[in-house]
């Protein structure tokens, strides 16, 4: 059944929305990924804050010839996801963890990173970064190392001193 032109005006809006509300957006492929394993994708990146839409390349095309991207705009092939969120790097670190599970069903196509479209090594890379609570931790981590070890150091003088 075909859509009509108000409810395309409207998919276009809720895109454009979408678009507007995030820091980034990854363009996915989600060829021969069946309902049950796509409604739990759904599910798991809603729990992480990031959101994920189906829709028509051709509204997808419209919405972000409103949305004013620089650079190139990836090519969108096969059936096409829009996976976005507020936080730069969950949407693609998120989808990257379900390309690997679905390994061949579901791919990165590019996206928008910080206003700038972004080719599929782009957004590959970008998913390989670790969530900003893991780099507090590491940082916290590398901080910590230097202090820990001074401290066992002394302790083991201490140790042959008294002995």
């Amino acid at each position: 059944m075909p859509i009509t032109r108000e409810k395309k005006q409207e998919l276009v809006k809720e895109i454009a929305q979408a678009f507007a509300g995030s820091k980034s957006v990854v363009f996915a492929n989600f060829h021969g990924v069946n309902v049950s394993d796509e409604q739990a994708m759904r599910r798991a990146l809603h729990k992480e804050g990031v959101g994920y839409m189906v829709a028509r390349k051709t509204l997808v095309k419209r919405a972000l010839s409103e949305a004013k991207v620089e650079g190139t705009m990836p090519d969108f092939a096969g059936e096409l996801a829009v996976v976005y969120g507020d936080d730069l790097t969950a949407p693609a670190r998120e989808f990257y963890v379900f390309q690997k599970k679905y390994e061949g069903r579901v791919k990165i196509l590019g996206g928008i990173f910080d206003g700038k479209y972004m080719n599929v090594a782009e957004m590959t890379g970008i998913a390989a970064i670790p969530s900003q609570q893991t780099l507090y931790a590491q940082f916290v981590n590398l901080i910590n190392s230097p202090i820990q070890r001074f401290a066992v150091v002394l302790n083991q003088i201490a140790g042959t001193k008294t002995a």
